[in-house]
């Protein structure tokens, strides 16, 4: 009984344990990034997000744990949706990597105490259980080493034929160092070099196309290409407009290149325009600055596919 009763929590710690999650959620949400929501599911190919589950056992995660294990994934560009604990990566011949950090899931369940089961056979009423929060820490898979090939997720090879010629012609006669696989979208401004996810790990392969030129517009930023301001950390201001001006930049490229992506373009410009609200100019001087963007990718095209992106006279002197 004592061993179980070391697992309860009071009504403040579960209260505090909620929270915790709570507020997890809350800030992932604040920086752009939704557990449930992204445009690419698991580069290892599994079904949308893929539900999350205990790689010794089996068994899938449920509830608040799969919130928690998918914002995991995204933040963390696991390519895989499976688990261990410390000890079960032992149990499987492997181990986790020495400086990895592990994730916190919570179970919970109820138990009755002895006394209560007691006065339930001397009263005849129903004994009165208890509820309880255990915390418990897992790794991916991806965090631990030396465990059977069977649990190491791989990610296939990529399906040209889910690649648009007129995109991947683009795409390669720009130069710029372009990169397929891993689990999440980048543009390196270090080393210069744009990172994507392969297009069949995309719910609809389509949006991959709008991914890879938002990415390649970052590029075009390069100092020596068009030299704009990449300079801009995670949250600050020049880095929302950069994601602003790669945004309306792919929109414009997806449109020159007779591409549909079934991601709207508008629902995420909205939510870099919120960010920029206090600057009445903003979006008028990113749409120039995507312009000029979407032209130097489409400067690269056979003439004959190129469609003209151009800003008006009448839009440089406004975005002056």
């Amino acid at each position: 009984m004592s061993k179980t009763l070391n697992h309860t929590r009071s009504g403040k710690d579960r209260t505090d344990l909620y929270s915790e999650i709570t507020n997890k959620i809350i800030a992932e949400l604040a920086v752009g990034r939704a557990p449930w929501v992204q445009p690419w599911g698991s580069a290892a190919g599994m079904a949308p997000l893929g539900m999350p589950k205990n790689a010794a056992t089996d068994r899938r995660y449920t509830g608040i744990n799969v919130l928690i294990l998918w914002g995991a994934v995204i933040e963390h560009g696991f390519t895989g949706q499976s688990w261990l604990t410390f000890r079960q990566a032992l149990s499987l011949g492997g181990h986790v990597r020495k400086g990895e950090r592990g994730t916190t899931v919570v179970y919970a369940d109820r138990f009755t105490p002895e006394d209560e089961r007691r006065k339930a056979v001397e009263t005849g009423d129903e004994a009165r259980s208890i509820a309880f929060l255990k915390r418990f820490t897992v790794f991916n898979v991806a965090q631990c080493e030396g465990l059977p090939e069977e649990q190491m997720a791989a990610a296939p090879p990529v399906d040209p034929s889910l690649i648009l010629p007129q995109a991947e012609a683009l795409i390669r006669a720009t130069g710029v160092d372009f990169r397929i696989g891993g689990n999440r979208a980048y543009y390196n401004p270090r080393l210069d070099f744009v990172m994507v996810p392969p297009p069949q790990a995309y719910f609809e392969p389509i949006n991959w196309h709008r991914t890879a030129l938002h990415e390649c517009s970052h590029a075009s930023g390069a100092p020596h290409r068009l030299n704009r301001d990449l300079s801009g950390s995670f949250g600050s201001k020049k880095y929302a407009f950069e994601e602003l001006v790669a945004e309306i930049s792919a929109a414009f490229l997806c449109a020159s290149l007779g591409i549909t992506p079934t991601v709207r373009h508008a629902d995420y410009i909205g939510a870099w325009a919120e960010v920029l609200q206090d600057d009445s100019k903003a979006i008028v001087r990113a749409a120039s600055a995507a312009s000029k963007a979407a032209d130097f990718i489409l400067g690269f095209a056979p003439e004959s596919e190129r469609t003209e992106t151009a800003a008006t006279d009448e839009d440089e002197q406004v975005a002056a």
